[in-house]
Order: C-alpha cells, then structure tokens, then sequence
C-alpha cells in the first residue's frame, strides 16, 4: 500500500512546489500592486496574440521581418511589471530575490554597480524558456518585469534587438545567449 501511496506523495509535492514559486512571484506583485506608489503594467496572453496577429497580417503589406516579429511577439504569453521611484528600491529587490526560488532560475546576468543592482534570470522547460524575470533596484528606483511565454535563446535576441518591449533594452545592452 505505501509503495502505491508514495508516488502520489511525491507526485503532489512536485506539483504544489512547481506552483508555489509561481504563486511567490504573484504574491510579491499583489502585495505591491494597489500601493499609489507602485506603477504596474499587465499585458495579458490576448493583448500579446493580437498584437502578434496584427503584425502578421500587417506583414503582407510589408516585409518577411514583420512576420517573422509578429510570429515572435505571438509566443509571449503576458508581461508584467511593477516599478517604483523610491528611496528603498533596494530593500525591494532583496525582498523580491528572497520570495524566489533560486533552483528554478538560471542567472543570464547579474550587474551592481554604485548601489544599483540589476538581474536578468530566466525559467526554462524541456529546453524552452518560459519565463524571463528581471529584477532592478538601487536608492532610486526598482523595477520588477515578468515576460511569460516559450521562446528560445534567439527568440529573445531577436526581441531585444526588434522591439521596444519592456526590459529588452537592458537585456540587449548585456550578455546575450547564443
């Protein structure tokens, strides 16, 4: 009977612990998002699939580029982003890399400098990317940008490089992954 328990045991921690460092990411986002001094921006999977859909279709009149853009644009499945302008902008950040769980994030980038320090990390599946998390704050600012979706390495060279979406500007200016 145990043997047949234990799997399912096992099974279930696996699944609520995947789910838990989802959860600790929408819970720092809730618990920031109705503050006045907090700006957000959410864009949903739908937002993202129109806009990707429009570039396709905008492509006939256009050029291969825009397809292919609006091809990539149509894998990211939501952006969110919480920043403000304030003077415990690091506090906010060490807070922030505290609710994550390190083991599910691989480092891209890592810079602080003069009391700022910014991370690019990402969460991968089979292979694929399926979350890129940047995390900024200094005595200034912070800034904390979730892009969900599946994309590869070139996939988000190519955003970074084709596109003004958010974070993609920091992402280009270091190292990217081939």
């Amino acid at each position: 009977m145990i043997k047949k328990i234990l799997p399912l045991i096992v099974l279930t921690l696996l699944v609520t612990g995947a789910n838990a460092q989802d959860d600790a990411i929408s819970k720092f986002f809730s618990k920031y998002m109705e503050d006045e001094n907090f700006s957000r921006v959410y864009i949903s999977p739908k937002m993202m699939q129109m806009a990707g859909g429009f570039l396709k279709s905008a492509s006939k009149d256009l050029d291969q580029e825009a397809e292919d853009l609006g091809e990539l644009i149509s894998k990211v499945r939501g952006i969110r982003i919480l920043s403000t302008d304030t003077p415990n902008g690091k506090n906010l950040y060490q807070e922030a890399m505290a609710t994550l769980n390190k083991n599910r994030y691989e480092d891209l980038m890592d810079v602080a400098d003069k009391g700022s320090n910014v991370k690019f990390m990402v969460r991968e599946e089979n292979g694929l990317v399926k979350e890129l998390l940047m995390i900024s704050g200094s005595g200034e600012s912070f800034t904390l940008l979730s892009m969900l979706g599946s994309f590869t390495y070139q996939d988000l060279n190519i955003l970074a490089e084709k596109t003004n979406m958010p974070g993609m500007k920091e992402y280009q200016s270091g190292n990217k992954k081939k």
